[in-house]
């Protein structure tokens, strides 16, 4: 039937317009530890992202869906939260004495922001496993059985961590009996060893960067919160630990504690914005907007018992403290594994509040509580020449191959300036 007021014909009206086909990079979804994320090798990516810069920037943002306004993350692989909007780009290594370089993106979920300021602990177990996986590794180097030693260098912070991943019959074995808080389902153990995890260089005062004022407890006086005792550390990632009575926690809190309170939220950014002011990470308080990833922060008490997120019971009498730690704005639902990192390191230091909190004194190793149950982590410290240094810090977690395949998203973003 003809429109004869438009000249056109009802198929016209439905005419699609012409846009760019999709992209199809391949690419591995996978968990790791208490973290999800999507795992490129470089060499698959277009060229123009094969290098820092907007188009891999928004081939990561496409691909996990954001920026997102209503936090959802649907046309994309995130899962709406911190844990879960995470990208990964392995390649060989070009450094001597290791295997894979690993380059880790957090990926904001409602801005268009991809920070490469910090690593991923929990990911990091997945490194090994994926770079396997993806032929990144010498043959030479694993074994038909038994455990396969890969050395990583984590191209964000310019660190070297080891994962002894398990080998079953010259391929990676990832089913297992090993359980870990904050993932429903057993899998095979991969042990960790982030090496010399703290930052070199000077503080202020000339002593060791891993505390970059020089102190082990600073007094931050922070506008509309007040004056806070803090422990500022930079090993593993930059962290701010607090202790929780002092803004009015137990530490034994969960998620919907924290993260229904809007004022609550605006009080600990303000926190983390004059703390990564005073460790040197910006140089203006409104930068930290920019830098979402880093630093962390965390609060510490006493061990105390109480009930995690699943229900289980955590009593005091096996653990050493409880930490709560937010993650780009949120309480996580666990523990990130870089801040873990961060508790370690900070607990092998008498003095510090993390080691404060766990009572005081040398110790190479603690449990914690965290919202969904525990976690024991160890670091090798040792006093030297007046200040202290932290050789490696070790943790286990695991990992597995959740997809393989392609991610698919709109050609347009090769043109993002």
């Amino acid at each position: 039937m003809h429109d004869s007021t438009s000249g056109t014909t009802p198929d016209s009206l439905y005419a699609p317009q012409r846009f760019a086909p999709q992209l199809r990079i391949p690419a591995t979804y996978l968990r790791g530890g208490t973290s999800k994320g999507v795992f490129f090798r470089l060499q698959d990516l277009p060229e123009a992202a094969q290098q820092p810069g907007p188009v891999r920037d928004a081939i990561l943002l496409r691909t996990l869906g954001s920026p997102d306004p209503y936090g959802k993350q649907i046309d994309g692989m995130g899962n709406a939260s911190s844990s879960t909007s995470k990208a990964v780009i392995l390649s060989p290594s070009s450094r001597p004495d290791h295997d894979v370089d690993y380059l880790f993106g957090q990926v904001s979920i409602d801005q268009a922001l991809v920070d490469w300021s910090g690593n991923c602990g929990n990911l990091s177990a997945a490194v090994g496993p994926c770079a396997i996986h993806m032929d990144l590794i010498d043959p030479a180097r694993i074994p038909h059985q038994g455990m396969a030693s890969i050395r990583i260098w984590q191209a964000n912070i310019g660190k070297t961590i080891v994962a002894h991943v398990p080998i079953a019959d010259g391929q990676v074995q990832e089913t297992g009996d090993f359980a870990l808080d904050g993932v429903t389902f057993p899998a095979a153990e991969v042990a960790l060893e982030f090496l010399d995890p703290a930052d070199e260089g000077e503080s202020e005062d000339g002593g060791g960067a891993m505390f970059p004022t020089g102190h082990l407890v600073d007094i931050l006086d922070v506008p509309g919160v007040g004056r806070l005792a803090a422990t500022l550390i930079n090993a593993g990632i930059p962290t701010i630990f607090l202790n929780a009575a002092d803004l009015g926690y137990t530490g034994c809190e969960l998620q919907d504690a924290i993260n229904n309170d809007a004022a609550a939220l605006a009080r600990f950014e303000a926190i983390r914005a004059h703390g990564a002011l005073r460790m040197g990470l910006i140089q203006r308080l409104e930068d930290a907007a920019t830098r979402q990833h880093t630093p962390k922060i965390a609060l510490v008490a006493p061990a105390q018992s109480y009930t995690a997120s699943s229900g289980k019971a955590i009593a005091a009498g096996d653990i050493d403290l409880v930490v709560r730690a937010l993650s780009m704005g949120k309480l996580h639902h666990a523990m990130m594994g870089t801040a873990a990192v961060a508790i370690a390191t900070a607990a092998a230091v008498p003095g510090t509040l993390v080691n404060q909190a766990a009572g005081g004194g040398a110790r190479n190793a603690v449990r914690f509580g965290h919202p969904s149950g525990t976690l024991r982590v160890g670091a090798e410290a040792q006093h030297t020449n007046g200040s202290w240094q932290v050789t490696k810090a070790l943790m286990s977690r695991s990992a597995r191959i959740l997809m393989e395949g392609w991610v698919r998203m709109p050609g347009d973003v090769l043109n993002a300036r």
